[in-house]
């Protein structure tokens, strides 16, 4: 039969091997699930885990799946994937991709889960793990990719519930060593399950999205190795008739070359951003900026003292969903360009405890906040990319005073060093784990490839 885009991306799931994994990619992916674990380790003590937690021990079916810091507590592999899926987006602490969206929480969990789901005469080691890992983020870029509406900041659903399902789907099909057309009929099912509404950000529901993804890839390659069909051509795009191209306004989807000697994965190219604080990435642009005229505005007074200032004044890309000037919740809080720049300015810092409640309605923050004008300049893209984050303090004494900050530190062009990753995620884990255990999982994780059984992890 004729090739099309679809059965290329089955073909691609179905044949790659871990040879094609090149020391790069092994490199940064590691990292990626490193950090993905330390986020959902500390995401397992927020509230809307709870909630997520308790609805799924309603259902007692085979429980043989870990949960993110709950030790004595085993779920059935889709609901494990589905809670530790929240977890890890619970503060938005995950990592970001460019074009958009959050990729490891939509495709570890899942993996997670399945290692222990298998029996122990199937068990995936190390480097199948670490192989299905890549095939669930080489399919999420290579579907971003196909639509230049991707690449900025979203507006009508959010990309991991979309993209992030689908890359959820391939990589447990590649775990489960699903067959051709099983690696097909996974994207098919899992594009029926894929989506979310933007308007649903900065609220309890936005880590269900990244839960479902998770957990519905999951479910479709379970679903395709039972017998379940789907459109042998959802990834193409057919006139009348929309597949996998119902997400985007603009599609232009291309076959995925199946690897022979050599693949060169997106993540080759294209490093992840990595998030120093549990926020939306785009507000690190700004904290940055507001360090830095912070600093000056020291060095100037000699101190920070917020009445010597009459406007605050960021220039930052029109987001809607992300100008918000007085939030009133920890998930508002955590996508408000306002709050986190007047947080930075305050505090000299943004950390876990800027989002406590007692953080958030602070009067001299709010004293702050009510001081802050927004300006959109036309060169000031909403594109993790091409975007930048600035801070102007205009003084009672006519004086003004800028940081600007083009690339944070975490961005792909600024990449956390190892000793940064290694101390977030020891910072996160401690929440929960003692420090033996932490050290073992570092371990683990740097030795993947030699890990004979992957649901130790």
């Amino acid at each position: 039969p004729e090739e099309t885009v679809t059965s290329s991306f089955a073909s691609f799931i179905h044949a790659v091997r871990p040879e094609h994994l090149s020391k790069t990619v092994r490199h940064r992916s590691k990292r990626m699930i490193l950090d993905s674990i330390g986020v959902g380790l500390v995401g397992s003590t927020t509230h809307v885990f709870d909630i997520a937690l308790r609805y799924c021990r309603l259902y007692s079916s085979v429980a043989v799946s870990s949960v993110y810091g709950k030790p004595g507590v085993r779920l059935s592999p889709t609901l494990a994937a589905f809670t530790n899926g929240v977890a890890t987006h619970s503060m938005d602490f995950d990592d970001t991709w460019h074009p958009a969206t959050h990729p490891s929480g939509a495709v570890l969990p899942a993996l997670l889960a399945a290692s222990q789901m298998l029996p122990p005469s199937t068990k995936p080691n190390g480097m199948d793990f670490l192989l299905a890992f890549n095939v669930g983020l080489e399919v999420q870029g290579r579907l971003m990719h196909f639509s230049t509406e991707a690449h900025n900041i979203p507006k009508r659903f959010h990309p991991p519930s979309v993209v992030g399902t689908m890359g959820s789907a391939a990589a447990t099909a590649k775990l489960l060593s699903l067959s051709l057309a099983q690696c097909a009929h996974a994207l098919g099912i899992a594009a029926s399950l894929a989506g979310a509404p933007m308007a649903n950000a900065a609220t309890q529901a936005k880590p269900l999205h990244i839960g479902n993804a998770t957990r519905l890839g999951f479910e479709a390659a379970l679903l395709a190795a039972r017998g379940m069909e789907a459109n042998p051509l959802i990834l193409d795009d057919i006139p009348g008739c929309s597949g996998f191209s119902a997400f985007y306004s603009i599609y232009q989807p291309r076959p995925l070359s199946t690897p022979s000697d050599h693949h060169e994965f997106l993540l080759e190219k294209q490093d992840i951003a990595f998030k120093r604080f549990p926020a939306h990435l785009g507000m690190h642009w700004v904290v940055d900026a507001a360090l830095s005229v912070r600093n000056l505005f020291i060095n100037y007074a000699g101190s920070f003292s917020p009445s010597l200032i009459r406007t605050i004044v960021l220039k930052i890309p029109v987001s809607k969903y992300i100008n918000r000037p007085f939030p009133s919740s920890e998930h508002q809080a955590r996508h408000s360009f306002q709050f986190n720049a007047c947080t930075a300015l305050l505090d000299g810092e943004v950390g876990l405890s800027s989002f406590a409640e007692s953080s958030i309605h602070r009067q001299e923050l709010r004293e702050l906040l009510d001081k802050v004008v927004v300006e959109h300049p036309e060169d000031n893209i909403a594109n993790f990319d091409k975007m930048y984050g600035e801070v102007a303090l205009l003084l009672h004494s006519g004086d003004v005073l800028t940081g600007k900050c083009d690339t944070f530190y975490g961005h792909w062009r600024k990449p956390l060093s190892k000793e940064s990753l290694l101390e977030k995620f020891r910072s996160n884990a401690s929440h929960v784990l003692p420090e033996e255990k932490i050290e073992t999982i570092i371990t683990m994780v740097d030795n993947l490839e030699s890990l004979p059984d992957s649901s130790q992890l």
